[in-house]
């Protein structure tokens, strides 16, 4: 409109890793010799995404969660609070990647006055007393125990929250539709489907790691949940 105005709504993203990938997964995944072997990335697989949330004017922080063999799920979720509370961060967009699901859920209840959106990228969607053990063995039997990981500190506590803290957030799934995890997303999107409004649900023709097979579909994902 001639003599109109552009604005360009400015946000601010929390992105929340997953466990410890392994250098040698993220190679693999993304068919790039990126990270030397023997490394572990923590937030370091976010760089991407976040590095085009910035070029776009958008705020991002990837805090580091400790390693999920010696830090425990509550270890990470004041770890998300104290960043949040610490740099007084308002209206933010929280995703959670894998187990990082987790972490925001319970985050989010705390929080739920500085959270604008819940973003959960192929993870689980936690009810109370729940751990990740528990949801990945209720899963993964038999012959396909191979997907389940080591026992942690973080993986087997059972997270504690009140869903009705977070009942009224905007909240967005994005499913991974080629991810080794597909039986446990498949719940997620049974969950969302019973649920009463509030969910965006969208798919990404990827492995359980958008960020390295299919970056730039998640990017533009991201890019479009900040306009809104």
């Amino acid at each position: 409109m001639p003599g109109g105005h552009n604005f360009t709504i400015m946000a601010t993203f929390v992105l929340v890793h997953g466990g410890n990938m392994s250098a040698e997964t993220w190679n693999r995944l993304s068919g790039k010799n990126r990270y030397p072997p023997g490394m572990h990335l923590g937030p370091r697989y976010w760089e991407d995404t976040a590095a085009f949330l910035r070029d776009h004017g958008h705020t991002v922080l990837s805090p580091a969660l400790g390693d999920e063999f010696t830090h425990s799920l509550s270890d990470h979720i004041a770890r998300v609070c104290d960043l949040i509370t610490e740099n007084d961060l308002r209206g933010i967009i929280l995703a959670g990647h894998s187990y990082g699901g987790f972490v925001i859920t319970s985050v989010a209840a705390r929080l739920p006055k500085r959270v604008r959106n819940l973003v959960y990228l192929d993870s689980a969607l936690p009810e109370p007393g729940e751990s990740l053990m528990d949801i990945l063995g209720w899963v993964y039997t038999g012959t396909h125990a191979a997907l389940l990981p080591g026992p942690s500190l973080a993986y087997t506590e059972k997270i504690r929250y009140d869903p009705a803290t977070i009942r009224g957030l905007r909240k967005t799934y994005i499913r991974c539709t080629k991810s080794e995890f597909s039986a446990v997303t498949s719940q997620s999107r049974e969950k969302i489907a019973a649920a009463p409004g509030g969910w965006a649900y969208l798919e990404i023709p990827s492995s359980h790691v958008p960020m390295a097979d299919r970056p730039r579909r998640l990017n533009g994902i991201m890019l479009s949940i900040a306009g809104r």
